[in-house]
């Protein structure tokens, strides 16, 4: 017979050790970042378009320090020429840095609530009434910066009102502080915190594409003059420094392009999603405070500090009680698990896992005239008085719960339950009972 098993509580309401009580943050993240090296890096759920931005800008590096910048070693006076290689590194190097403390950060993620906040106008308390009217949040509200209203909106993924240049990244299913955008070559969102190392980033990727694309043509220049042959045959004699020229030639239009237009926005104040969806340029911009100021923002002020500790426990939220307000939590939240069907609580190690499937059992007639079993009918060892509610909770729990099974009837738990509760009743004597009744007894139909 099937038996229903008890409840596992791993629920951190019940209060048992057994949960994850040792959870760390970032093991319990409900955005869609991906963390390495325990929370210590911290990345957007498209990482893997990191390794295709590594491999672009180290591939043609490795190609320029062997095909190019070696051949260069001997060409320069008092060994000038082994610089043109270790600059090409280093360079590479930073760049690669500036990379990963670009994507590999908290872009300035702002922790989602638990529990949305308290309607406006919410004072708390009921007034003696049995039910509280359902207050909705208002969807937008008006701030004032630097005289201008700004409106914020409420985000309902992270149940929190939004502060000014702060969104919802739907990549990385979190709110962002001063959010830029979402760039996928550094798999990554730009915030208030990586924006200053993505600029850079940027900045020092074009710089290294000029570098590239120079030397290449200085070192066609060094073939031509010492060979004394046109440029053309100059260029087939090294087809690296052709592919190169044309690699970096693309490339810086990309990310030269990306860093005329960011020096556009550092120097009016705006971040890339204002740009294209407010348009200053036909409104008064709230956060313009000169080219100078605006540069001294971006690259003189100190990085604030990330707002999630990811590498914390999670901490152990108490229990809750019922909220009066209706529509954000649910009023049964802190209270004990019950048996909603049965409005009863459940009942675990009573006497039903131990009933033999045979006394369990009906023929065809005594199942057809259900109706006309009293309890007075039972096997002496269990006759026992029930009130009419009680009798009539078995006779509808039997029509509902008895199914055909092989030719017999098999009781279902609930009324295997129903029965014993009813069995350890100690009401008075009623129709049809005689002698004493044992609790523990199993009914005989």
């Amino acid at each position: 017979m099937y038996v229903v098993p008890p409840p596992k509580r791993s629920d951190p309401l019940s209060g048992s050790t057994n949960g994850p009580d040792n959870l760390r943050i970032y093991q319990s993240w409900k955005g869609s970042n991906i963390f390495f090296l325990q929370g210590s890096f911290v990345f957007g759920p498209d990482v893997r378009s990191l390794v295709l931005t590594i491999f672009l800008i180290v591939a043609p590096v490795s190609v320029f320090c062997v095909f190019v910048a070696r051949k260069l070693i001997y060409d320069f006076d008092d060994h000038w020429g082994i610089s043109v290689m270790v600059v090409a590194i280093l360079f590479t190097i930073h760049v690669l840095v500036l990379l990963l403390l670009t994507s590999g950060r908290d872009p300035g993620i702002i922790p989602r609530n638990a529990h949305p906040p308290e309607p406006e106008g919410f004072d708390g308390n009921n007034d003696g009434s049995a039910q509280t009217p359902q207050l909705r949040m208002p969807r937008i509200k008006e701030v004032e910066v630097n005289g201008i209203t700004v409106k914020i909106k409420y985000c309902d993924t992270c149940m929190l009102y939004r502060p000014p240049r702060c969104s919802h990244c739907s990549i990385c299913n979190n709110c962002v502080e001063r959010f830029d955008h979402h760039c996928p070559w550094v798999g990554q969102c730009i915030g208030v915190r990586n924006y200053r190392f993505f600029f850079m980033f940027v900045f020092s990727t074009t710089l290294l594409c000029i570098y590239v694309f120079s030397f290449c043509w200085i070192y066609i220049k060094r073939i031509m003059d010492s060979e004394d042959i046109t440029l053309w045959k100059a260029m087939i004699k090294t087809p690296a420094s052709i592919v190169l020229i044309v690699y970096t030639f693309i490339s810086v239009w990309f990310v030269g392009g990306l860093t005329a237009f960011h020096l556009y926005l550092i120097s009016t104040n705006q971040t890339t999603y204002e740009n294209f969806r407010y348009r200053y340029d036909r409104r008064a911009n709230p956060y313009n405070k000169g080219v100078i100021q605006n540069f001294g923002e971006i690259f003189c002020t100190k990085i604030p500090a990330s707002k999630n500790k990811f590498r914390a426990y999670v901490p152990k939220e108490p229990g809750i009680g019922a909220r009066s307000v209706g529509g954000f939590v649910s009023p049964n939240m802190g209270k004990a698990v019950e048996d909603i069907e049965m409005g009863r609580k459940a009942v675990w190690g009573d006497g039903g896992a131990g009933i033999d499937h045979r006394e369990g059992q009906l023929s065809d007639n005594e199942g057809l005239n259900i109706k006309e079993i009293g309890i007075g009918e039972m096997s002496p060892e269990i006759r026992t008085t029930v009130d009419e509610g009680d009798r009539a909770n078995i006779l509808h729990a039997r029509r509902s719960s008895w199914g055909r099974k092989s030719g017999s009837w098999e009781m279902s738990p609930e009324v295997l339950a129903l029965a014993s509760r009813v069995g350890g009743g100690s009401s008075g004597a009623g129709a049809g009972a005689g002698g004493a009744s044992s609790r523990h007894a199993e009914p005989r139909l």
